[in-house]
């Protein structure tokens, strides 16, 4: 029997970069939707108002939006993988501050998180085209499905940690620091310099910039919009869902199960859409597709409540699948991972402003109609607006700029 031949070394290279993205994919939902079920345990124990409480899931979406712009500018002074070491670091800090104690440590801990993960979401983007340039819709499918499986098992099983003896919410947000930490063991390796590597610490990022600055291409404005709307009506769906359904005569129970089915099939969405992106010409009719199916799902949820389980899975679906098609095209619609990373953090900036902004105006338009449809009817109507959005940001064109290596 021949011996068998080791593996090449450009393989293991690849698997281990692989396994890192994913690794830092983990972390950056996973520490802030773990928190959602155990905010009356939080609120309880400070005697916060619901006001104060509901800071707590606005603070990480104000901190992705503050800091989006500043991720790309770290990338040039230390190099993508220091900048990303660097957000697991701030994640895993966040996590132990949050857990510390005193209720200042609570608030500051979840901005330190928020700061961490808007590293990542940035930075991401920006890796994955110039390390898969050919691969750009599979591997975010990849990094994407597995951001929102480890949200929905950290969302899981943080009531069962917290009710455990001994532990209480302040052990169960302290717990997920395991995904961090071993995030941080696998991407280390990446830190080393490697041959053929194209470092983004070097004057290209700045050649890249040559030319129209990207907040003034009308292509960027359409992807940052695309992406900033579908964040827009998610965040008003994961904050209000819940109080949607038991307003049409659901039990809590039946909402709560819902609103995870609603997750699961955003987190799906890349399993059906991976296999397609790299075969079509442009991404026009997937993107107008996908957005028309936030309009049947919230069409569905006004028209006809009784077949929630239906409408919530279309709605995630579409939106777990415009969240892809979004992230695809910050490095489809650029030239090198430099303007990537800056589309990046503009889209993710608006986009996050837009999603920090939405359920506290939804939940103002709830209490002054003093029902769910008429801010149901507002986001069916802006998902039209996204289905255009995405026509536009779906074509095969490029934010103008110079092709650069990286």
């Amino acid at each position: 029997m021949p011996p068998r031949r080791p593996l090449p070394v450009h393989f293991l290279r690849t698997a281990l970069l692989l396994a890192g993205i994913l690794s830092i994919a983990v972390n950056l939902r996973a520490p802030i939707t773990g928190l959602a079920p155990v905010l009356a345990m939080i609120q309880g124990s400070f005697a916060l108002s619901t006001a104060q409480a509901g800071l707590l899931t606005t603070l990480p979406l104000l901190a992705f939006a503050l800091l989006s712009p500043v991720a790309p500018v770290l990338a040039r002074r230390v190099g993508l993988e220091r900048a990303l070491f660097a957000a697991l670091v701030l994640i895993a800090g966040g996590v132990a501050l949050r857990s510390a104690g005193p209720v200042g440590c609570l608030y500051g801990g979840t901005v330190v998180i928020g700061a961490g993960i808007a590293i990542g979401n940035v930075l991401l983007p920006s890796l994955l085209t110039r390390d898969f340039p050919q691969r750009i819709a599979a591997v975010t499918s990849a990094y994407t499905l597995t951001m929102g499986l480890a949200a929905a098992a950290a969302s899981a099983t943080v009531i069962p940690l917290a009710t455990h003896p001994g532990l209480g919410w302040e052990g169960a947000l302290a717990a997920v620091i395991v995904f961090p930490l071993a995030a941080l063991v696998i991407w280390w390796p990446q830190l080393r310099p490697q041959p053929g590597r194209y470092s983004t610490n070097s004057a290209a990022w700045s050649a890249s910039a040559r030319g129209q600055p990207i907040w003034r291409s009308a292509l960027a404005w359409q992807v940052t919009l695309f992406m900033g709307l579908n964040s827009f009506i998610y965040y008003v769906m994961i904050g209000w869902l819940p109080s949607i359904l038991t307003g049409s005569g659901r039990s809590a129970a039946e909402a709560g199960s819902l609103h995870g089915v609603m997750q699961l099939a955003s987190a799906c969405a890349g399993l059906l859409l991976a296999p397609v992106i790299h075969r079509l010409q442009d991404q026009r009719a997937a993107a107008f597709g996908v957005s028309l199916l936030l309009s049947l799902g919230l069409l569905g949820l006004l028209a006809l409540p009784g077949w929630a389980a239906l409408w919530v899975t279309c709605f995630g679906f579409g939106s777990g699948a415009c969240l892809i098609l979004s992230l695809s095209f910050m490095g489809l619609r650029t030239h090198g991972s430099a303007q990537a990373a800056a589309l990046s953090g503009m889209a993710q900036s608006i986009g996050y402003l837009l999603a920090a902004c939405g359920p506290p105006l939804v939940g103002l338009l709830h209490d002054q109609s003093r029902g769910w449809s008429l801010p149901l009817a507002l986001c069916l109507l802006l998902t039209l607006v996204i289905a255009w959005l995405g026509a536009l940001a779906g074509r095969n064109v490029r934010v103008p700029g110079e092709e650069v290596p990286g």
